[in-house]
């Protein structure tokens, strides 16, 4: 194995060994929380442009294999890991960690201290960071780093969708109606996962899949029932045709978003965003709806929130309902979900207008499966609005 070097923007570095593919990487360093689903995160296009780093100890001892990519390619930068297992064991692997990211030109380190890795990105905050197998000395490679743009202001969207609309069907399978009603959905790809179509034909909805930009003129005459914003990297700021796409949907048409999809249609609506320290990555963040009491284990992948208060929301997080409401430039939403962690604001859902809207993964992958319903209240929400036949 070769040596390797992972160098952070405020001039800490870790050594390590060299897995997957030789060279260099850039992208801003953030940590997971997951015991398991690193195949499913390698390959969530919300990870574009980041450096991922596992908290668990061990990574790829059960493999990887054609099921479980949540998109046709490897997009994260690079992967940080304590430990790499040589051999994977599980009845479901068609290969190792080690060459899976050889082939797809993704550099990994392990032999890293990752408990210590965490801990600083914690205290210091996501930044940027490089990993190489090239560029062994420290300071060199710390200045390569901070020579890197950052997150904040980058608009990554349009870089990792669909450059031509195409039937989900196609790839996930026939919408599954168990009453026969089959809703179309036209789904903003701003790094869609793969797993959110298929939930998405579970709940009977026959999605179209469209590229970033798509005008809201084309959804809006093209005879669907309701629109989907997809998750996604970048900063939501930073995607001013999105959030122009989602400020001419809402009111006209149903519309369902999830985490960068959330963030969008807050800032459609008049509200804010702002960078979170560490971000949310992981599946087990705890999540309250107000609007049922409940607490919500749940998976996340965001470095972005909504910020409330410039619609007069509170200011701390409360922790039973009713949800507060709130007056936006779309009428009144009521700000439903709130993180019990770090207070962030999690969901809305609009009074006058039919939208909703949450920050974390309700299809999961990898994560658990409290928040999967949602997907039926969409399909409820575009019964709702739909006209008489």
């Amino acid at each position: 194995m070769t040596d390797a070097l992972l160098a952070l923007e405020d001039g800490t570095a870790f050594p390590g060994r060299a897995f997957g593919a030789p060279g260099t990487a850039f992208g801003e360093i953030v940590f997971n929380t997951g015991m398991s689903g690193y195949q499913e995160i390698l390959t969530d296009p919300s990870y574009a442009r980041q450096i991922v780093t596992m908290t668990a100890p061990e990574v790829g001892n059960y493999g990887v294999n054609r099921d479980d990519p949540e998109s046709d390619r490897v997009q994260a930068a690079a992967f940080v890991v304590r430990e790499v297992s040589t051999r994977a064991s599980s009845w479901r692997s068609e290969g190792d960690l080690d060459a899976y990211l050889a082939e797809a030109g993704v550099p990994g380190i392990s032999e890293v201290d990752t408990r210590a890795l965490t801990l600083r990105i914690r205290e210091a905050g996501a930044m940027r960071a490089g990993v190489s197998t090239e560029v062994l000395e420290a300071g060199e490679l710390t200045a390569l780093v901070r020579k890197q743009p950052g997150m904040e202001g980058a608009d990554l969207a349009a870089g990792v969708s669909t450059g031509e609309p195409y039937e989900a069907a196609g790839l996930v399978g026939p919408a599954l109606a168990g009453d026969g009603r089959v809703f179309r959905v036209a789904a903003y790809d701003w790094g869609l996962k793969w797993s959110i179509l298929r939930r998405l034909a579970a709940a009977g909805c026959e999605a179209v899949v469209l590229p970033a930009a798509t005008p809201a003129d084309a959804v809006l005459t093209g005879r669907y029932d309701g629109v989907f914003l997809s998750n996604g990297p970048g900063d939501p700021a930073a995607t001013g045709y999105a959030v122009g796409i989602a400020r001419d949907l809402l009111g006209r048409i149903p519309v369902f978003g999830i985490c960068l999809g959330h963030q969008i249609l807050g800032l459609a609506a008049g509200g804010g965003s702002y960078k979170l320290k560490f971000g949310h990555r992981g599946a087990n963040q705890p999540v309250i709806d107000l609007d049922t009491g409940r607490v919500e284990v749940t998976s996340h992948n965001h470095g972005f929130g909504v910020d409330p208060r410039p619609w007069g929301g509170p200011s701390e997080a409360p922790r039973e309902g009713p949800a507060p409401e709130v007056e936006t430039e779309v009428g009144r939403a009521a700000l439903t979900h709130w993180n019990l962690n770090d207070g962030a604001l999690e969901g809305m859902r609009f009074l006058d207008v039919p939208a909703f809207c949450v920050q974390y993964h309700p299809e999961a992958a990898p994560g658990p499966n409290d928040a999967i319903h949602l997907f039926s209240r969409f399909r409820d929400l575009m019964e709702g609005s739909r006209a008489p036949a």
